[in-house]
């Protein structure tokens, strides 16, 4: 069976630069419909930090990503509220770190319109009484903190608003072209295994760090995106409530994310041959734990929660070695097809990161109505996405609030990170055909200490009491977002979280043996 559909433009990619790019396109009134082959910020976009930049990171290795990320960050603290805490930032020098290159931070930042502003160490050392006591010297920054998946999702309800179609889990397979031109983009919907053709007159090419497998599919000549993989831990509570910074060179292990209700550590940068095959190796496990130990003495006698990896879609730098990712620019690229392959209708665009998904977003629109000529403004900046029409910033204490107004009535799910019965159910609702992961994505459910050993058990049986799967299937989601789960367990298997998961092995192998449960093989594969 074909499906056939039409649209002025089809966006490739669902992370951040694809739905910012999707939400653009029907702001300006074109037809529009995103294509994503898995679920949306699935790739990037859900596996990062969870940094909102204030510029400061690149203030001497890369001054205009550091302007960019100061102008973007206020945006999207704004149109983007109820995703954003502004926990503000420090950039302290460590006990042998250069005390000399804060005076070129402060340069560069000056230079680069990033406000920053040196405290004394006491001050840092009050407002955060875990800080190494022992650091030289502190500078105050505008760094936030900011939730991918929200933020994404933010996005592509605001395209939908606008009438753009968002299709998850939809493969391109090829692009097809016709007198030079792009004219059809070619799916497999993977829930209905079937083909999915679009009609179209403009294919924007955002997929990230697999750009270069979109941009072979329309028969270009390889476009080299350089994935540079990084791992991140999360340690299991608020270490800090700011952001916090080594002022050194950009190196690894050199930022401590407040999110939520943990703290992040990261990361490393190192050339990846694969983005769908990110190793998270122990020896960089062992350095990201040595370097919060520079940041906050005793960070190993916390406990490490849970580990990932993510890849950051670089354009190749001839300036540098193609293995040295640390090093490359964090800029956007806008690449023509039309000058380097001879298709026109078609633009990829890589670099970036997060914080500029909006700018990034209006650049590439931009150049493809300047090819359309079309006269079609921006106005991305200014609009609030469905939520954060109110301006009110994200506050760590808020489900805790929602759960003591509702607490007697509605079931809690997830204790670790107050998810009720209700609202596992409203997304169950809104998104019937989608895996406990997918409602991870969106709720946090299972992202807690006992990393799901407790509540995807009962969410499972939601899902099955409330007639959305039959048994079968409920045990093959419960298997799935299990696997999925225990793969950012094995590289941190020390201490207390040996003992949780030893725990949850037993209740879960033991006690329920859901490796025999039906669907049990099925739901083993890992997602996307």
């Amino acid at each position: 069976m074909v499906r056939t559909l039409t649209a002025d433009v089809v966006v490739v990619g669902g992370g951040s630069t694809g739905v910012g790019v999707v939400r653009d396109v029907a702001m300006r009134g074109f037809s529009a419909v995103l294509v994503e082959r898995a679920d949306l910020a699935q790739g990037t976009s859900g596996r990062f930090h969870g940094l909102l930049h204030s510029g400061g990171r690149y203030v001497v290795s890369d001054p205009e990503s550091a302007r960019e990320c100061a102008e973007e960050s206020a945006i999207v603290a704004r149109i983007h509220a109820d995703a954003v805490e502004r926990t503000g930032g420090y950039f302290v020098t460590g006990p042998d770190d250069d005390p000399g290159f804060a005076d070129r931070f402060l340069a560069g930042a000056a230079a680069s319109g990033v406000p920053a502003r040196e405290i004394g160490v006491a001050e840092a050392l009050r407002t955060e009484p875990r800080l190494n006591p022992k650091i030289q010297r502190a500078i105050e920054v505008h760094d936030g903190t900011v939730d991918g998946w929200q933020l994404v999702w933010g996005a592509a309800n605001s395209a939908k608003a606008h009438g753009a179609q968002i299709l998850t889990y939809h493969r391109v397979t090829r692009i097809e072209s016709r007198e030079g031109r792009v004219a059809t983009v070619v799916c497999t919907d993977r829930k209905k295994d079937e083909e999915v053709r679009i009609e179209c007159g403009f294919v924007l090419n955002c997929a990230g760090p697999w750009a270069g497998q979109v941009a072979a599919a329309a028969g270009c000549q390889p476009v080299e995106v350089v994935p540079g993989r990084g791992i991140m831990i999360a340690m299991n509570h608020r270490l800090v409530n700011r952001v916090i910074n080594r002022c050194i060179y950009p190196d690894d292990g050199d930022i401590l994310v407040p999110v939520h209700t943990v703290s992040i550590i990261g990361t490393t940068d190192v050339r990846a041959d694969d983005p769908d095959r990110l190793a998270i190796p122990r020896d960089e496990v062992r350095r990201m734990l040595d370097a919060g130990e520079i940041l906050i003495p005793g960070f190993r006698q916390a406990r490490a929660l849970h580990a990932w990896a993510g890849a950051r879609p670089l354009i190749k730098d001839t300036r540098v070695s193609a293995s040295d990712t640390r090093h490359m620019s964090r800029g956007m690229a806008v690449i023509d097809h039309s000058e380097r392959d001879g298709i026109g209708g078609l633009l990829t665009i890589g670099g970036g990161k997060l914080t500029t998904y909006r700018l990034m977003a209006e650049h590439i629109v931009d150049e493809m109505c300047r090819q359309l000529g079309e006269s079609r403004p921006c106005t991305t900046a200014s609009e609030a996405v469905p939520g954060s029409e109110g301006g009110r910033n994200y506050a760590v204490t808020h489900r805790l609030g929602d759960r003591e107004a509702d607490r007697l009535d509605d079931q809690i799910l997830c204790e670790c990170e107050l998810v009720s019965r209700s609202m596992f159910e409203r997304a169950l609702n809104e998104q019937p055909t989608g895996s406990l992961d997918d409602l991870r994505r969106q709720l946090r459910v299972g992202m807690g200490p006992c990393q799901g050993g407790f509540c995807s058990v009962r969410a499972a049986g939601v899902a099955v009491d409330g007639g959305h799967v039959d048994a079968t299937r409920g045990s093959e989601l419960l298997g799935g977002f299990l696997k999925n789960r225990w793969i950012g367990l094995w590289p941190i298997l020390y201490g207390d979280q040996v003992r949780q998961t030893a725990l949850d092995n037993w209740i879960l192998r033991g006690t329920l043996d859901v490796d025999h449960l039906p669907g049990a093989e099925a739901g083993a594969e890992v997602a996307a």
